[in-house]
């Protein structure tokens, strides 16, 4: 009998995690991990504790109860520069006050981790992370006056950047994405998660936060559904997403189907045409 090579070490793991303020537990007792290679969608209606769980996975919070870890070490003990190779952190929204370029703006992602590579290896990094965000022809223009989605891209070839620079540090690590398609038209939606996607085949373990369940089933390889900050499910697309699911935790009666060719599910919403 052939023995099974043994799993890739989790790059993250959460233990019973908790977070509790103002009386309230916004998070309750989620565990989790994130593998090499694998791209993970939390989802779940307002309020569920989403960005909390992020917040907490990222270290940007403490965790009332519980333990989080990366490659095995605790992420309190790990130095904030060695952190910072380690994972790259989208957060919802970024305002900058100050006039820099946009090019400037997906620089931050170089700086500390990347100031021992040269100035034509860092020039080479921000050119492909631009590229990759499709914001090539954003550089020169004042971050304050990009659109939404403008900023939206310059901030994702900010955390390319970090990667890339961290990469001479640590080969293995974690993007963390909260609603990185919120404020982005339906091509750069999709350009986004294929650059995603196309990490994970680097090794990159990648976790973002999504609110269309097309996007998420689509893309991920398993979803982390959360409810009132607990985790009621967590598996592949095609196991999870159930009529009676959706009903319960995000309380519309929008039945299930599934695309023919691969069986991949996609939720069918129902328009309601006045009689």
């Amino acid at each position: 009998m052939t023995e099974r090579p043994p799993s890739p070490e989790p790059l993250l793991a959460a233990r019973d995690l908790a977070y509790a303020t103002g009386g309230r537990r916004l998070v309750d007792g989620v565990s989790l991990e994130a593998r090499p290679g694998s791209l993970q969608a939390i989802v779940g209606p307002n309020g569920a504790g989403k960005s909390t769980l992020l917040k907490l996975l990222s270290g940007e919070l403490a965790p009332t109860q519980g333990t989080v870890a990366y490659a095995g070490e605790a992420v309190a003990a790990i130095p904030p520069w060695r952190l910072a190779a380690l994972r790259a952190v989208l957060p919802q929204a970024a305002h900058l006050a100050f006039p820099f370029t946009a090019a400037e703006v997906a620089r931050i992602g170089l700086d500390g981790i990347g100031r021992g590579l040269g100035r034509r290896d860092r020039a080479g990094i921000l050119a492909e992370a631009l590229a990759r965000a499709d914001a090539t022809h954003l550089g020169a223009r004042a971050y304050p006056t990009l659109s939404g989605g403008e900023q939206a891209r310059v901030q994702f070839a900010r955390v390319l950047c970090q990667l890339a620079a961290g990469r001479t540090l640590a080969p293995a690590q974690v993007l963390l994405l909260d609603e990185p398609t919120a404020s982005l038209d339906l091509r750069h939606q999709g350009a986004l998660l294929d650059a995603a996607r196309d990490l994970t085949r680097r090794g990159t373990a990648v976790i973002a936060i999504l609110h269309d369940l097309n996007l998420a089933a689509a893309y991920a390889d398993a979803l982390i559904v959360l409810e009132a900050g607990r985790l009621v499910a967590n598996g592949p697309p095609a196991a999870v997403m159930r009529d009676d699911l959706i009903a319960r935790v995000f309380g519309v009666s929008w039945p299930v189907g599934r695309v023919p060719e691969g069986g991949q599910p996609f939720l069918l919403p129902r328009r309601t045409v006045a009689g």
